[in-house]
């Protein structure tokens, strides 16, 4: 038996190697492109933050609070806005607040660009659904540090690495509630559209999508979740936001910079998931 084990760990399949060279490959014939997406994301998404850095704090504040009013009429989800856009601002981390919104925000919208037409072409077509699957599970079960590794030997230290890092975990929450909604469209509805004389883009747009809508919201939700969870590790590889205090704390043991810049972290997420919920959703 002892010898049986010795074989099987001498004859180690080389997958280790096979991603190393994949990724020197790749390092090697395509950084043009990289360098090229590296550019144009970093563009975008410095862009985003010198935007929302230019608006006064309290002026922005004051913009949150009466567009959550507006949105969903409900003062208490206004003072909620308020009281903790207000307490980030008293706190002093309302320039790294903005820079972690700007990361999710955008990440957010690449995630459903992408993930969107992702889960409707998966819903109707059962064979990319099952091509799909494993490669979903991957990715939201490898653990962060692995891919974080090539995307940092591709694109760099910066925002970059730490956006693309954040896109390959919290895509797939957007593919599979698409994926889900549309699967789940009663067939009913669909009957009594294709009775019309519906085309399959009428019956996509006028059906489908509206009654998956519900769980593409929740997807929606879920990625914003799941991209704030990437704050921290993002900081890891030179992204700035509330995760370069939290970084910060954690090498020098700053318990009170921990606290501060976590709640931070905690209010910006409730009142992402607040704004984003179904109207009449708790």
């Amino acid at each position: 038996m002892k010898n049986l084990e010795l074989w099987i760990t001498s004859h180690k399949l080389p997958v280790g190697a096979v991603m190393a060279h994949l990724v020197d490959f790749v390092r090697k014939h395509g950084m043009f492109f990289f360098n090229s997406v590296s550019d144009v994301i970093g563009y975008f998404a410095d862009g985003l933050t010198d935007l929302l850095l230019s608006i006064p704090p309290l002026l922005m504040l004051v913009l949150f609070t009466g567009g959550a009013y507006l949105a969903r009429r409900s003062i208490g989800l206004a003072t909620l806005v308020g009281l903790g856009l207000l307490f980030i601002i008293n706190q002093g981390y309302w320039q790294e607040t903005m820079g972690t919104l700007s990361l999710v925000l955008f990440s957010t919208l690449i995630c459903l660009l992408i993930g969107v037409p992702l889960g409707i072409a998966a819903a109707h077509r059962p064979w990319l659904a099952r091509l799909l699957h494993p490669a979903l599970d991957l990715m939201q079960t490898l653990p962060t540090f692995v891919y974080l590794i090539p995307t940092l030997i591709l694109f760099g230290l910066g925002t970059v690495p730490g956006m693309i890092s954040t896109i390959v975990f919290a895509i797939p929450a957007p593919i599979r509630m698409t994926e889900m909604g549309i699967a789940s469209v009663p067939r009913a509805l669909l009957e009594a559209g294709e009775s019309f004389g519906t085309t399959p883009r009428q019956l996509l747009w006028k059906i489908e999508i509206p009654s998956a809508l519900p769980m593409i919201r929740a997807g929606l939700t879920q990625c914003i979740m799941l991209s704030l969870s990437m704050v921290v590790i993002a900081a890891l590889v030179g992204a700035g936001g509330l995760g370069v205090p939290v970084v910060r704390a954690l090498n020098t043991v700053q318990v009170d910079t921990g606290f501060e810049s976590g709640f931070a972290i905690v209010l910006l997420a409730i009142i992402l998931d607040r704004l984003c919920r179904a109207k009449g959703t708790s």
